[in-house]
């Protein structure tokens, strides 16, 4: 009575074209895997999906997209996509993006393209950016001409004390 719509359903459909580009064809819509507080797992955890963790993962952690809960503690590697901490991590992360929460407690090194930090969170550990962290390498080829360049400050240091004859 009020709505613009027909009655018929054959007719909606045909009224709403579809995109020029067809229907999106990423990763199928699915309920995310949920860890519940009172779980503990023991283990690789590994999902083509989301995974949202509220209990206990001793193990490495592998997704699309990751929420680790306020409660939560994940002892192991973390490889995500998308991951978003409220609570305890002590392990390496390697995501796209990586959201720190004001709840967070991370241990360990965060290899990533987008990072963020909310004031409160506790972060120990080196954070890189790369253009590619869910890569298989880890960087140890771009690390050397570093290690490199901290040796050369001593060799110059020597090279400018007098000499002693």
């Amino acid at each position: 009575m009020f709505s613009s719509r027909s009655k018929d359903p054959a007719a909606d459909m045909q009224a709403a074209p579809m995109p020029a580009s067809g229907p999106k064809r990423g990763k199928p819509l699915s309920a995310p895997t949920i860890v519940s507080a009172d779980m503990v797992i023991n283990g690789t955890l590994a999902s083509t999906g989301d995974v949202q963790i509220d209990g206990r993962v001793e193990g490495d952690v592998r997704s699309a997209a990751l929420v680790i809960g306020d409660k939560a503690e994940v002892l192991g590697e973390i490889h995500a996509e998308d991951v978003t901490i409220r609570g305890k991590v002590v392990g390496r992360i390697r995501a796209r993006k990586v959201t720190l929460a004001a709840t967070s407690h991370v241990e360990g090194d965060i290899l990533h393209e987008a990072f963020s930090v909310e004031t409160g969170a506790f972060f120990e550990g080196n954070c890189r950016h790369s253009s590619n962290p869910l890569g298989d390498g880890d960087g140890a080829s771009r690390r050397a001409p570093a290690a490199q360049a901290s040796a050369a400050p001593s060799a110059l240091f020597a090279s400018l004390s007098p000499a002693t004859t």
